[in-house]
């Protein structure tokens, strides 16, 4: 309406402009028309006359012509007459001046009498204004041509046409414009109303049902009545819904085939291990009176089915987040304590290693956690630590807030490289695949980690630079439930012991030049990372 409004007042005021130029050139061609044949018939007039015996029978004979021949009759004012000695004239016969109805000389502009007596055999003209019966301005056309008088000399003779029809005209079409606008305003903004309730109605109605199969409401469709473009819109989409949904219960039959696959095979796998775990042992008590080759070969079945144990209780451990069944058992616990556990459990470890194990802890660090899944968080951090930190000792920090406590385990061996930190906790990521494990590690114990976290509505991230070496921060709400404003201890060791801003999600996973991570591989942690705000 607007844009309407605007066109309509730019095509209104050219259109205005154009008529009133129109009506004003020709009133002017007109004006000279008719005085030119005025004055013409009054030169004609005083060149036949015979009253030239004296001024006042001059000037008599000037103001009959005045009233009764060049003057408008009666009571029409479209012309006025003004009958004045000229400028340059210097005759001593003189005959006064001669004005009908309100014109006088007054009337007359200086510029024009002196244009005037200058070109006399021109006829020359002006637009003025003047004043009417009820006071109000009225332009008007005035023009002057110069006669000459037996006698007296030339004497100027001026018409003056008011153009009040002209002026009632243009504001008629005026007020034809001002209300054509509106009316075109109004009927232009009924059509933009009617033409966009048809338009966005059903795009607004599309927005809901595309909300509705965003909340998991598959079965939404729009409804599409018709052949136009709305028609086919609806059913593109309502096309477009129907192999989304397919094409969705094709994949979580897939996911759950998949997760019972490796849940069923998970516990299928512990009996014969049971039997072998039971005949390795026993091997491996009595490798003393094996020959050397034998002896490695039990000690080498035994670590291997260590490593096999912890796979498959991982295994067990992922099946568990994937099918939803992961409980929390929370109980306010002094990180304290976990952190302690978590690292006489990788002390000997480290020992090997070389690493030293330091920690340092600031103000109360009583939090509502599961403590057995913060030990288990704590102990992965700290074996994959010890493990990328080249002998070097590795840093474990507690810290707490009004809203949170965090843990920060920290290393300085190989850190990691640009764009690592968001893949450290995917399921069986390795930063480099040709490294050994020599501490047997399954390469699901960090995407357990994010799955412990997450359970706990916290916060695990993840920093590293080459050489640097890298920084794990676990980061707690105190109450269970309760959102985290902040969290106490700062990622990136550059940074001041100051609180650190809340990430976008709760498990974002932070890196040098990288950004927040989605989550840890595998399908239940895709749909947990993608549910969070």
């Amino acid at each position: 309406m607007l844009l309407g409004l605007l066109v309509i007042v730019l095509l209104g005021s050219y259109l205005y402009q154009s008529i009133s130029n129109g009506l004003e050139e020709d009133r002017v061609s007109t004006a000279t028309q008719e005085a030119s044949r005025l004055a013409t018939e009054a030169q004609q007039a005083f060149d036949a006359t015979d009253s030239t015996e004296s001024a006042a029978q001059l000037g008599q004979f000037a103001r009959d012509l005045v009233q009764q021949k060049l003057a408008s009759p009666g009571a029409d004012a479209s012309r006025q007459v003004v009958f004045t000695r000229s400028l340059d004239n210097s005759s001593p016969t003189f005959v006064a001046t001669v004005c009908s109805d309100e014109a006088c000389l007054p009337s007359i502009p200086n510029d024009l009498r002196e244009a005037v007596s200058d070109n006399p055999r021109r006829q020359q003209y002006k637009l003025t204004s003047i004043s009417d019966a009820s006071g109000s301005t009225v332009p008007a056309v005035l023009v002057g041509s110069q006669i000459e008088l037996p006698v007296a000399g030339a004497y100027d003779l001026y018409f003056l046409f008011p153009m009040q029809r002209e002026e009632q005209t243009l504001k008629l079409i005026t007020n034809t414009f001002a209300f054509g606008g509106v009316a075109l305003v109004l009927l232009v903004g009924a059509v933009a109303y009617v033409v966009t309730r048809q338009v966005v109605i059903p795009v607004r109605r599309a927005a809901v049902v595309a909300e509705r199969l965003s909340s998991g409401k598959l079965n939404e469709r729009m409804r599409s009545r018709g052949e136009d473009d709305l028609a086919m819109l609806g059913k593109s989409f309502n096309e477009m819904a129907d192999s989304l949904q397919s094409q969705i219960r094709q994949l979580e039959g897939l996911s759950r085939v998949q997760q019972r696959f490796v849940s069923d095979v998970s516990h299928e796998l512990r009996t014969p291990l049971t039997t072998i775990r039971m005949a390795a042992d026993l091997l491996h008590d009595s490798r003393q009176a094996f020959d050397p080759v034998s002896a490695r070969s039990a000690e080498l079945l035994n670590n291997e089915l260590d490593r096999f144990e912890e796979l498959l209780a991982d295994l067990l451990e992922i099946s568990r987040f994937d099918a939803g069944a992961a409980a929390l058992d929370a109980e306010p616990t002094d990180l304290r304590d976990p952190v302690a556990r978590a690292i006489t459990a990788a002390q000997s470890i480290a020992d090997r290693r070389g690493s030293q194990i330091s920690v340092a802890a600031e103000g109360d660090c009583v939090a509502e956690v599961d403590s057995r899944r913060v030990e288990r968080i704590l102990r992965n951090l700290l074996v994959n630590a010890v493990e990328h930190g080249e002998g070097r000792p590795v840093e474990v920090r507690i810290a707490g807030n009004e809203s949170a406590v965090a843990v920060a385990v920290r290393d300085h061996g190989v850190g990691l490289r640009p764009g690592e930190a968001a893949l450290v906790f995917n399921r069986f990521w390795r930063a480099d695949p040709a490294r050994a494990r020599t501490t047997g590690g399954t390469g699901l114990g960090l995407a357990i980690s994010l799955e412990d976290a997450r359970l706990h509505d916290g916060w695990l991230q993840a920093w590293g630079e080459p050489g640097a070496g890298s920084c794990f921060r676990l980061t707690l709400p105190r109450r269970a439930g309760s959102p985290i404003d902040e969290a106490p201890l700062p990622l990136e060791p550059a940074l001041t012991n100051g609180p650190v801003s809340r990430p976008r999600g709760h498990t974002s996973i932070e890196g040098s030049g990288t950004a927040p991570a989605s989550g840890a591989g595998g399908t239940a942690a895709t749909r947990q990372a993608r549910s969070e705000p």
